[in-house]
């Protein structure tokens, strides 16, 4: 890692430990991720980071789902944290970066650290498709609980997760007034990472 972007890093891990230990965040981990297809036509929704490092920030989700789709035909991704009850007007943290897919034994790892009413419900569901009822949900659910009972439930095909490695880092300080504070890590297509100052 630069200096740089070990600092953008350090300033995430101390944004985010403050985030957990304010205990005004609901889930202080959900992050907006926003992926779009090809032609460029964008969609995003709320999902949980589950790991970070200096590789990047990890979530899971069905591979086939819409966003695993717009994921697979255009692999890159913008995340955003808002943590609203921070400081003065609380922080937003926007990550932009290239995604890849994270490693079948990542993959089977979380997995199995999950509850098994979630493992189960991985399985049950087929994640963007249409649903006719929540009864036929149900009914799903109850027949793998059928399929894994007494027996540990493995990670089904096409559950995984992505690593969104960034390409730029945004820290927002809100003030009040809309008199923000931004600052902004990118690298450039060399990988040099660089630091300035934006207007709020």
């Amino acid at each position: 890692m630069t200096d740089l972007y070990a600092e953008a890093l350090s300033t995430f891990a101390t944004l985010f430990d403050e985030a957990k230990a304010a205990g005004t965040e609901v889930e202080p981990n959900a992050m907006m991720v926003a992926t779009a297809t090809p032609d460029g036509r964008p969609s995003a929704r709320t999902v949980l980071l589950k790991a970070y490092d200096e590789r990047g920030f990890v979530f899971y989700t069905h591979t086939h789902s819409q966003k695993g789709r717009e994921l697979h035909d255009n692999p890159h991704a913008a995340l955003l944290f808002l943590w609203r009850s921070l400081r003065e007007a609380g922080i937003q943290v926007r990550v932009e970066g290239a995604v890849t897919p994270v490693s079948d034994a990542e993959a089977d790892a979380y997995f199995a650290s999950r509850p098994r009413p979630s493992q189960l419900g991985a399985w049950a569901s087929i994640q963007s498709e249409t649903l006719v009822s929540r009864e036929a949900f149900d009914t799903r659910m109850a027949e793998v609980e059928a399929r894994f009972a007494g027996g540990d439930v493995p990670r089904p095909d096409g559950w995984s997760g992505y690593r969104v490695a960034p390409e730029a880092i945004e820290f927002w300080y809100g003030a009040q007034f809309r008199l923000h504070e931004r600052w902004r890590y990118e690298h450039d297509s060399a990988g040099a990472w660089s630091k300035r100052m934006l207007f709020p």
